[in-house]
């Protein structure tokens, strides 16, 4: 792996991780019933947490649902 796709990879990971904190510090233990109780695709949403395919879309509607901007999402994300 190259070290510019390593840097890429790290990066996806962040905000993949910091959705799935979003959740948890929601009360939601489970990313299905999170995704259930908010209209979302399972799957999608599973797949965002992941890190992999999810759309900008999809992306801005977890930061309506958690009620935070895109500054708010990513001042601790390097």
């Amino acid at each position: 792996m190259s070290r510019n796709n390593h840097q890429f990879e790290k990066r996806v990971s962040k905000i993949a991780e910091k959705i799935k904190r979003l959740r948890m510090k929601a009360g939601y233990k489970s990313s299905e019933t999170f995704a259930f109780d908010h209209d979302l695709p399972r799957v999608q949403y599973w797949r965002m947490e992941k890190g992999t395919n999810f759309t900008i879309k999809g992306f801005l509607k977890i930061l309506d649902i958690h009620k935070i901007s895109l500054k708010e999402f990513f001042e601790d994300i390097e």
